[in-house]
């Protein structure tokens, strides 16, 4: 016989849970979530489990995760150990030929598929893609003096609306196609995020960082703010060094259509899910002043 290891007040408490969840459900029924994951996490097999176990969870209710992944910290240790010096512009890091080819390599290889591998673990379905595949993601070069450090000027998502609609979640890495032949670019993590999400029209785009948000003047992490607010905060200098890209991310996706962003405390345990399925919240959400209304378009 099995040993019980919950008391009668620890399972009261995860049924009483469960059911205040019931609302969230319904509201997020057939929603495209995009998940930004990056930081710390990644290279925890602990952090990178839970954040699996999430994934799968949302897509076992309902959900439509699209999963967007970093790898920062792993393409600097390949650099390293090659001896290939990284140089950094504007906070941005500088990819020449020799750069990108160990970008791919990571990004599309061992993170990726450690992803994947995870999600499969989990119990899930998962594929691992790039921004070539089928050319989802189609880039210029963002600035001359950064080398192949991609902007994404075209999208074709359909790739991903078929994985997710046969039951599979796509983990994408951001590493994309140019416009001449053989051309690759390295492209921002949330940046590639931002673009997969405003393609889709995705309800929510989640920005797991290792902050717990956007901070106001006081330090303190604001949990609701529009647009202008984001806009207000820059321009004084409130929001400022790493925070302006995620910031200008968010932005560019409610333009093109994302309901709402969130960047949130990825060290947080299980954050997605306390964002998206309770009350308390998990971060800072960016959502236009305007209200939308929930697209029905068959997907």
């Amino acid at each position: 016989m099995k040993q019980q290891t919950l008391t009668m007040q620890d399972a009261q408490n995860t049924a009483k849970m469960l059911s205040e969840a019931l609302p969230y459900l319904q509201r997020y029924e057939d929603a495209v979530v995009v998940v930004k994951f990056g930081g710390n996490a990644m290279g925890d097999d602990g952090a990178m489990a839970e954040f699996a176990r999430d994934i799968v969870l949302m897509k076992q209710v309902g959900l439509h995760p699209v999963v967007v992944h970093g790898g920062g910290p792993m393409i600097n240790e390949m650099l390293s150990k090659l001896g290939i010096k990284s140089e950094f512009v504007k906070g941005k890091r500088v990819t020449d030929k020799a750069t990108v080819e160990v970008v791919e390599m990571i990004l599309s290889g061992l993170v990726n598929k450690r992803i994947v591998q995870a999600i499969m673990d989990a119990g899930g379905r998962a594929v691992g893609i790039s921004g070539k595949d089928d050319d989802l993601m189609v880039c210029e070069a963002d600035d001359p003096e950064l080398g192949y450090v991609g902007r994404p000027v075209e999208m074709n998502v359909q790739v991903l609306r078929d994985l997710y609609s046969a039951g599979i979640i796509p983990v994408v890495a951001p590493v994309a196609t140019g416009m001449q032949d053989n051309e690759t670019f390295n492209v921002n993590g949330d940046t590639a995020a931002g673009a997969i999400a405003g393609a889709l029209r995705a309800d929510r785009l989640l920005l797991l960082t290792d902050v717990p948000g956007v901070k106001d003047e006081k330090g303190e992490v604001m949990t609701a703010l529009s647009p202008d607010d984001i806009r207000r905060m820059t321009a004084e200098g409130v929001i400022s060094g790493g925070m302006i890209p995620k910031t200008e991310t968010a932005l560019k996706a409610i333009e093109e259509g994302v309901r709402a962003v969130t960047i949130l405390d990825g060290r947080i345990p299980n954050a997605a899910l306390l964002e998206l399925f309770t009350d308390h919240g998990a971060g800072s959400q960016i959502r236009s002043t305007e209200p939308r209304v929930k697209p029905r378009v068959k997907r």
